[in-house]
C-alpha cells in the first residue's frame, strides 16, 4: 500500500452531484460536483476536486479546516466583516475553523481541495 497519493486535476470517474441545502443559498442557481479522491483517520481527512457552478452560497466552515487550490475559474470568497477577496487559477487558500462568510462563484470554479474533521 503506497501512501502517496495523486490527484487528478480531471478526473474520469462518475462524480457526486449536489444542490445547495436551502438555507446555504443565497442567489443563483448553483450546482456542485465532487470527484472525491481519498479518504484517511477514520474519514477525517478527504480530497479530491470540486466544481460549483456560478451562484451566491452562506460559508459555514464549523470545525472545519479546508485548503483550496483553484484549478479554473473565479470565485469571490467573503468573511463577515471582512472585505472580498478574489481567487483565480492557480491560487491557493485556507478556510480555518470558525469561518462564516459568502462563496460566490463568478466563473465556474473546479478546485482540489482538502478537508480535516
Amino acid at each position: 500500500m503506497t501512501l502517496l497519493k495523486t490527484l487528478d486535476h480531471n478526473p474520469t470517474f462518475t462524480p457526486t452531484h449536489a444542490l445547495p441545502a436551502a438555507d446555504r443559498l443565497i442567489e443563483g442557481a448553483p450546482e456542485f460536483t465532487t470527484w472525491a479522491m481519498d479518504e484517511a483517520r477514520d474519514g477525517k481527512i478527504k480530497s479530491g476536486v470540486w466544481q460549483a457552478t456560478p451562484g451566491l452560497t452562506h460559508s459555514i466552515k464549523g470545525e472545519t479546516f479546508e485548503f483550496c487550490h483553484i484549478l479554473e475559474g473565479v470565485v469571490e470568497i467573503t468573511e463577515t466583516g471582512q472585505p472580498p477577496v478574489t481567487y483565480r487559477a492557480g491560487d491557493s487558500f485556507v478556510m480555518k475553523p470558525g469561518f462564516v462568510g459568502t462563496w460566490r462563484t463568478i466563473e465556474t470554479v473546479r478546485k482540489i481541495y482538502v478537508v480535516a474533521y
